[in-house]
């Protein structure tokens, strides 16, 4: 049994390493904590010095695992050494960006910024992260779902507002997965620095 909680209701305090202490008392194997009360929501920035408090208490034996403003290999990499915390969550960063576990993967391993995917992988990673939604999540669903990743998935190109509304606004799989091949052709040769992350 895992628990993921944030560092307070109202506002970061204290609080939070007792509440470690005993969840850990109650026999839980690891420890997720989010940077953020519950009512800073996803507002302001995470407060890490917490967590690093939490994982560096000599009273604590399980994993801690943080949580908050990790959008990249370089602040996963600054997390990992500033707070010596056992691993990270990564939620918005990764919405439309899968392969941003792979950059953090290869930043850690050797220091070296792996650049973002061509077009041509974003396009097929989209159709299978959409086939994928829609068979776990149903049609209407699944769509739904997967819409505020597809804007993500190709933020940066150039004159790209005109598929960009027909994407999010489609609930048709078939006409998604044609625009998504449009995208393929209308930007094949822009190469993978004009995307942003």
């Amino acid at each position: 049994l895992t628990v993921k909680t944030r560092l307070g209701w109202h506002k970061p305090g204290k609080e939070i390493i007792d509440v470690a202490l005993r969840l850990q008392d109650a026999g839980i194997a690891a420890l997720a904590i989010h940077g953020r009360s519950a009512r800073q929501l996803s507002h302001g920035d995470a407060d890490w010095t917490l967590i690093g408090e939490i994982k560096n208490h000599p009273s604590i034996r399980i994993p801690v695992i943080g949580n908050g403003d990790v959008d990249g290999p370089v602040k996963a990499g600054e997390m990992f050494g500033k707070y010596g915390v056992d691993g990270i969550m990564i939620g918005r960063a990764a919405v439309g960006r899968p392969w941003i576990f792979r950059q953090i993967k290869k930043y850690l391993e050797t220091g070296e910024i792996m650049e973002g995917p061509g077009i041509d992988e974003r396009v097929d990673l989209a159709r299978e992260h959409l086939k994928k939604s829609i068979a776990w999540k149903g049609g209407i669903r699944g769509i739904n779902e997967m819409r505020r990743h597809l804007n993500n998935y190709f933020k940066g190109l150039p004159g790209f507002r005109d598929i960009r509304l027909k994407l999010l606004t489609s609930m048709d799989a078939d006409e998604i997965n044609d625009l998504l091949e449009k995208i393929r052709e209308r930007y094949a040769s822009v190469p993978s620095e004009v995307f942003v992350h």
